[in-house]
């Protein structure tokens, strides 16, 4: 750890090379998949390299890693906690479009384009508004925003629809 410290790059590989498997084995029996403890010890070793300046050379090393590693598995914890607060668990999955309405067809895909050309605020309150068919104040919850400034949004996102679309009639016509 001194010579990492210190700035030799090898030593980190030695590190992670020597303690990496008694990490991996510290989250693993804290959780239940091995993918999640690996992308803990990749939080670790992140955790480590940022606050490699904290560690005094004259303490072990080990407790000092460790109090890290344990951080960091609380930290996973709380976050895994709120991610599975916040889902939820349908029995069965929503029914899905029709394939002719994913495909679109030609006017599909002319819609598709029209959108794309919007601004991406403008383009998301559309989007949510009519093609996932959000409330006001669902797309406001949304977005962090008020009900009024989605009105504002979604008014000013028609008027370029209008727009666009007058345009591509004038190109047709001309």
């Amino acid at each position: 750890m001194v010579r990492y410290q210190g700035g030799e790059a090898v030593a980190i590989d030695e590190l992670v090379r020597r303690l990496s498997p008694a990490l991996l084995r510290f989250f693993w029996f804290s959780r239940r998949s091995t993918m999640e403890a690996e992308d803990l010890l990749q939080d670790c070793w992140l955790r480590i390299h940022r606050s490699r300046h904290t560690y005094r050379p004259p303490e072990p090393v080990l407790p000092w890693i460790f109090a890290i590693a344990r951080h960091t598995r609380l930290d996973g914890y709380r976050r895994s906690r709120r991610r599975s607060a916040r889902e939820v668990l349908v029995a069965e999955p929503p029914e899905t479009a029709p394939v002719e309405a994913e495909k679109g067809g030609d006017d599909g895909e002319a819609m598709r384009e029209l959108l794309n050309r919007l601004p991406p605020p403008q383009r998301e309150v559309i989007v949510m508004l009519k093609m996932s068919g959000m409330s006001l104040q669902e797309v406001a919850r949304a977005i962090s925003s008020s009900v009024g400034a989605v009105k504002q949004k979604a008014h000013r996102a028609y008027a370029n629809l209008r727009r666009m679309l007058d345009e591509k009639r004038e190109n047709k016509d001309a």
